[in-house]
């Protein structure tokens, strides 16, 4: 079952820009923080429904939504109902069939190939833009996780210098320590 049969050309084309926002958004609005990463999941998402989009395109050339004109194609003659020598062109028959179905088939894909080719070209186009993204995403990625290991370990020591404070309450209380009740 072809669910995009009914879809025109044109539709195609919005489709793929509509993935790649609402994508862009969803992502926007999941995750505050990381609009980096948003924008390079839109992109991301962008190739791959236009190469996607090609690949159907390619997959489908016979279809008029392409551009392929029912006066571009040829028609082979029936040679089977000439009179007197035409059930003898029975196989000559056969072979001009193919070679006009081979034409026709030649002629729906040149009509398909640069709808697919500008499909390809958007997905390629993409690719390029995801790679500075992608390079921009790791490094906003390594310096968040550089932040915040340095908060952990601010953390870490102020709970470090909390406990002590603690334990020194306890002495000064005298409750047993840590130290005391350890070695009891």
């Amino acid at each position: 079952m072809d669910v995009v049969s009914g879809v025109s050309l044109d539709w195609f084309k919005a489709l793929t820009w509509i993935f790649a926002i609402a994508t862009g958004l969803l992502l926007a609005f999941w995750r505050q923080r990381r609009l980096h990463l948003a924008a390079l999941g839109s992109v991301i998402v962008f190739m791959g429904t236009s190469a996607g989009a090609g690949i159907y395109v390619l997959n489908h050339v016979g279809d008029p939504r392409w551009g392929s004109k029912a006066e571009d194609r040829i028609s082979a003659p029936p040679l089977t109902e000439t009179p007197v020598i035409g059930r003898f062109m029975g196989s000559l028959d056969d072979v001009i069939h193919g070679v006009a179905d081979s034409v026709n088939h030649f002629v729906d894909f040149r009509a398909a190939l640069p709808v697919a080719m500008e499909f390809f070209v958007a997905a390629g186009w993409a690719l390029a833009l995801a790679l500075p993204l992608g390079l921009a995403a790791l490094i906003v990625s390594y310096a968040d996780a550089q932040r915040r290991k340095a908060e952990f370990l601010k953390y870490k020591l102020q709970v470090e210098e909390l406990k002590s404070e603690l334990e020194d309450i306890k002495r000064h209380l005298g409750y047993p320590t840590r130290e005391e009740s350890d070695s009891s």
